[in-house]
């Protein structure tokens, strides 16, 4: 760029860090070269140099439609905060420990984790790590969650009041929040004395494993009459299988997901949902990532949020 500008490289250095230095010619000729050239400074070296990455690593696993928009809330949080994303994904072939490798690679400051549910990150203790959705036994681990406790008494509240007493669970599987509520859901039944109408059948995190409980279920010789799903996706699963083969929704068998994800205001869809907030989980994220790096005081390690129940056409009363 300094060629093409007819300056040299320090005059190039001062214009491009926005500092005196430079006449006003030569700052115009410097910066339409640079508009020539569609050249972008480098900000990340320059943050480097400063001592400060200003880079915020995420851990995520693909649990869902909700996960997604948690990773929207976090580019937006981020952003207004003043700090840059590197994502690094889990899959089958790719685990927590290369993951983070590939941060500490970056020189990522501190680490966001969502969607993956571990017990113990790997980076406790070693960078600031927040973790999104779960619950983390760990002192030097900050956590970000809904209360799943909360969230399934709504449901199941919903549901008796609407008269029904079969309700069940298909869950998501192995996992922290799928154990989670399990419980939480037990719980709420028996606070209903509706213990001996409890049953959990598997699941998953996805829409083809709320197909695949569909297809258990319609092979019983009756239908329960109300279910609560780990997520929308497998809300939305279970629901257009039972819709295919003849079950009228709700009047046969009503369905509440969880998240009140953008799948679950489709209108072929429209599930009654536990509403988990994701912009506000994402930001305190974001914040709380920021509050450590800059060795603020940080009351309580767990910020457990109030989730709400989003009523749409999946659930209706009990019907004869």
């Amino acid at each position: 760029m300094a060629t093409h500008a007819g300056v040299s490289r320090a005059l190039v250095s001062i214009v491009v860090r926005g500092v005196a230095g430079a006449s006003a010619e030569t700052r115009q000729r410097v910066l339409q070269a640079a508009a020539d050239l569609d050249y972008r400074p480098d900000a990340r070296a320059r943050l480097l140099a400063s001592g400060h990455s200003r880079l915020l690593g995420v851990v995520f696993g693909m649990s869902g439609r909700f996960h997604l928009e948690l990773l929207d809330g976090l580019y937006a949080a981020a952003e207004s905060a003043g700090y840059e994303l590197i994502l690094s994904a889990l899959t089958p072939s790719r685990d927590e420990r290369r993951a983070v490798e590939t941060l500490l690679d970056f020189r990522c400051e501190a680490v966001i984790l969502v969607g993956i549910g571990v017990g113990a990150p790997v980076l406790a203790g070693r960078l600031p790590v927040v973790v999104i959705g779960w619950n983390v036994d760990n002192s030097a681990v900050d956590v970000i969650r809904t209360s799943d406790a909360e969230g399934m008494r709504l449901a199941v509240d919903h549901l008796a009041d609407l008269g029904h007493r079969r309700i069940l669970h298909v869950d998501g599987g192995v996992g922290p929040v799928s154990n989670s509520r399990r419980r939480a859901y037990r719980a709420a039944m028996r606070r209903r004395g509706l213990l001996d109408h409890v049953r959990v059948v598997g699941g998953g995190i996805n829409q083809e494993d709320g197909s695949a409980a569909a297809r258990l279920l319609l092979d019983e010789p009756s239908l329960p009459r109300a279910v609560i799903a780990y997520n929308d996706d497998v809300a939305a699963g279970l629901l257009e299988t039972l819709s295919r083969a003849g079950v009228r929704i709700p009047h046969d068998v009503s369905i509440i997901g969880w998240d009140d994800s953008s799948l679950s205001r489709l209108p072929h869809l429209n599930l009654t949902t536990v509403r988990q907030d994701a912009a506000q989980m994402t930001r305190l994220a974001i914040e709380r990532s920021a509050a450590r790096l800059g060795a603020q005081s940080i009351g309580e390690r767990e910020l457990v949020l109030s989730p709400t129940l989003t009523l749409r056409g999946s659930t209706g009363p009990v019907t004869a």
